[in-house]
């Protein structure tokens, strides 16, 4: 029997996020744009993802207000992507997430968080344990963790190696 291409027989909440979130390539688009990239050249080169997945994956992130598109260059005409208030709502699932896939597959921290204004480390569910409170993705600090190759290939990598709030625009060295 063939997989089905939605979940319309569900009545689940899981399966209505699936179907804006649950491609293989989603998360990950959503992931940089939480990390500051903006423009499709960036995720291309950042992400590995074939022209027409990625031109997929920003209009229906976009069409579902997880993206807005903003023009940042009239001649020739260039849009960056950035994350709405349903896409910033994200972050408390990628770093879950991401923590999840670090215990159960031993993988070494490429990343670490911080919360910004006193620098502790994010506890387990993305709270600050030195304020108590629950820290907001503008408020989180990227650092390179311990497992990030100190010298990658791309740009976006090279601009990561820097430490930078989550949300501000990457910006890359000059060519």
């Amino acid at each position: 029997m063939a997989l089905g291409k939605d979940y319309a027989t569900q009545d689940c909440s899981i399966a209505r996020a699936l179907e804006v979130v649950g491609e293989r390539w989603t998360l990950l688009v959503v992931r940089d744009a939480l990390y500051g990239v903006r423009r499709y050249n960036d995720f291309l080169v950042h992400l590995g993802i074939p022209r027409a997945v990625l031109a997929a994956r920003l209009q229906t992130l976009t069409t579902e207000g997880v993206l807005a598109k903003r023009r940042y260059q009239e001649s020739p005409p260039r849009d960056e992507y950035v994350l709405t208030d349903r896409g910033v709502a994200l972050w408390p699932t990628l770093r879950a997430l991401g923590m999840w896939g670090r215990e159960h597959f031993g993988d070494r921290p490429l990343r670490v968080f911080r919360h910004a204004p006193c620098g502790t480390g994010l506890g387990a569910y993305g709270e600050c344990p030195a304020c108590g409170i629950v820290v907001p993705a503008a408020d989180v600090e990227m650092l390179p963790g311990p497992g990030l190759d100190p010298e990658p290939a791309d740009p976006v990598s090279r601009a990561l190696l820097r430490p930078k709030r989550l949300l501000e625009p990457l910006e890359l060295e000059p060519a």
